[in-house]
């Protein structure tokens, strides 16, 4: 495409010249590409762009044009909004149905779930995110939760060209804030639910909320319907403001008037649950554990509604979910069948409801092994401790990701929260600890890395599963 195609109706300086690439990593950049010199939190992308020219970059795209560039120069005001119209056109489609599901936690279970459902309604269909991509196609890995909008609309026409006529993606708090997901063409969206976390990068609470409220309130169109899990404040309040602006709002959850959950009664690997939907009376039974995976499978369960499934084949899907990778997934059981179970949990709230969640299912003691990442919120690794004080039987604190941080330091943070907890920094010993501790009407859940396959030491991304680690373990004890 030349640059005065990609760039119109906008002018530029220099001549006119052919542009098959696009990025704002000066070290992706190939021959004929466009960098996008993007302001950062942490850099100036225009610091960049000698060494994109170097990797043979035709054109830069910028807000203000720096000293002795001989190449041609495209300005915008707001270069991260114009680099996703940009990815919009070097990369065209989308799928017909596009679904974005946003919130603290319950994104990547939500849209696999919603895949899920659309599948078995015979659809082809795709989700991507945190976990990756999942498509008829396979799975494919991705580097954050809401790619870039270059990354975005590539997957987005790649998987139109597959086939794929409905996607569900994730939409992170970040990806909104840095316009990742502008010039998508939304048919539903989705809200979970809204607490602290990722405050080293938003000031506070509502400067959160407004970054997920993009999503509905500037990035779904008017006409398109939105579902809102209403059980905590920001849901209430998100509901409110849809409202205002004339959206169809399918209010779910626990205080749900579209979509209410009446009554869950846990199984050993399952529960009975009881819904009201659209004021039918439906019970099912989920094959998955855990209470915050109803209102996950609810969420779904709504999205695939407005997207045209009928209500019968929705809740008849329910029925057959499976779980994602790292979501309380189960890793093994000790001789005496007490479970080791993986989750994603990394902040108060997710740690509450998942050992919520397991309680109903463990006669027993519930032991956690857990820590909190580095360069990271801080505030939430004492708040963590307490929770797991509280609602656990055993605590052992060990390491996460530490980055660039003392790991012991997080440790001893973690511990202000939980002073009676174990403290055991290497991971893979903390877990080895955690089985071995294990009664027969026990369950041990190791919390917060979910499915990486890597811990972040400094700058080296160390190879390690907490699901591997713990079936080594189990082997190396004898029992299996």
């Amino acid at each position: 495409m030349m640059l005065s195609d990609l760039v119109k109706p906008h002018s530029f300086d220099g001549p006119d010249v052919l542009i098959d690439n696009l990025s704002c990593d000066s070290r992706t950049i190939k021959p004929n590409g466009l960098f996008a010199a993007l302001p950062g939190t942490v850099t100036d992308g225009r610091k960049f762009i000698e060494a994109a020219i170097e990797n043979g970059a035709a054109a830069i795209m910028s807000e203000s044009e720096p000293d002795g560039i001989n190449i041609p120069f495209v300005e915008h005001e707001n270069p991260r909004l114009f680099y996703g119209e940009l990815a919009s056109r070097l990369y065209a489609g989308q799928p017909k149905t596009l679904v974005a599901m946003t919130g603290t936690n319950g994104k990547s279970s939500t849209v696999e779930f919603l895949r899920q459902i659309w599948s078995f309604a015979g659809l082809n269909a795709a989700c991507f995110g945190t976990l990756g991509i999942q498509s008829p196609k396979g799975y494919e890995p991705l580097t954050h939760t809401t790619p870039d909008a270059v990354a975005l609309h590539k997957t987005l026409s790649k998987l139109v060209k597959e086939g794929v006529t409905h996607a569900a993606m994730e939409a992170s708090s970040h990806g909104l804030k840095q316009f990742r997901m502008e010039y998508t063409k939304l048919s539903a969206a989705g809200f979970s639910n809204l607490t602290q976390d990722h405050f080293d990068y938003h000031p506070d609470m509502e400067d959160y909320f407004n970054a997920k409220a993009r999503l509905f309130l500037e990035l779904t169109p008017e006409a398109a319907p939105v579902v809102i899990n209403v059980n905590d404040e920001y849901g209430q309040r998100l509901s409110g403001l849809c409202k205002d602006r004339g959206q169809d709002v399918l209010r779910i959850g626990w205080s749900g008037e579209d979509i209410r959950i009446d009554e869950v009664m846990p199984r050993a690997a399952s529960q009975i649950v009881d819904l009201v939907v659209f004021g039918e009376r439906q019970r099912i039974e989920l094959p998955l554990v855990g209470e915050f995976q109803v209102l996950n499978a609810v969420a779904a369960l709504a999205l695939a509604i407005v997207t045209g499934v009928k209500q019968e084949t929705a809740v008849e899907a329910l029925s057959g979910l499976h779980g994602v990778a790292g979501r309380l997934e189960a890793a093994g059981k000790t001789r005496d069948g007490a479970p080791i179970l993986i989750d994603f949990a990394h902040t108060e709230d997710g740690l509450d409801k998942l050992l919520r969640s397991i309680r109903p299912h463990t006669m027993g003691d519930i032991i956690i092994v857990f820590g909190c990442g580095g360069d990271r919120d801080p505030d939430k690794r004492p708040k963590m401790g307490a929770m797991a004080a509280k609602l656990a039987d055993h605590v052992i604190v060990t390491d996460d990701n530490p980055r660039s941080e003392n790991a012991a330091a997080i440790r001893k943070a973690v511990r202000k929260g939980c002073p009676d907890a174990e403290e055991i920094g290497d991971r893979a010993e903390a877990i080895r600890a955690g089985i071995e501790k294990l009664g027969p009407r026990d369950c041990l859940v190791i919390a917060g890395k979910g499915h990486e396959q890597g811990q972040i030491v400094g700058d080296e991304i160390i190879p390690f599963s907490d699901l591997e680690e713990a079936r080594k373990a189990l082997k190396e004890l004898g029992h299996v």
